[in-house]
């Protein structure tokens, strides 16, 4: 390989590491934010008796998170294992909110 093909690798392999670490920082503020969200839901189901789990928005959303992976190009079996470890976090809140 000539030094010019390893300085351009380089260079693109720099830029995708950049991108990755925004896309990184933005997911976990959109978590945070995301948190905070069903942290006031779960408040407020402790505060009116509602169940801390609904399983049919669950379905509901699953289905609907399945259907944006396809669409963005990203393994739908790989989505909703990442939204059903969202879903217990927040159930698991949310039960905490109940104590």
């Amino acid at each position: 390989m000539t030094e010019d093909v390893i300085t351009r690798a380089a260079e693109l392999l720099k830029g995708h590491r950049e991108s990755i670490d925004r896309l990184d920082a933005i997911l976990v503020y959109t978590l945070g934010e995301r948190f905070k969200h069903t942290q006031a839901v779960g408040k407020l189901k402790a505060e009116h008796d509602l169940p801390p789990s609904d399983p049919a928005r669950e379905a509901v959303q699953i289905a609907r998170l399945e259907d944006l992976a396809i669409r963005a190009d990203l393994d739908p079996e790989f989505a909703k294992k990442f939204l059903a470890f969202i879903i217990r976090e927040v159930i698991k809140h949310h039960e905490e909110h109940q104590s």
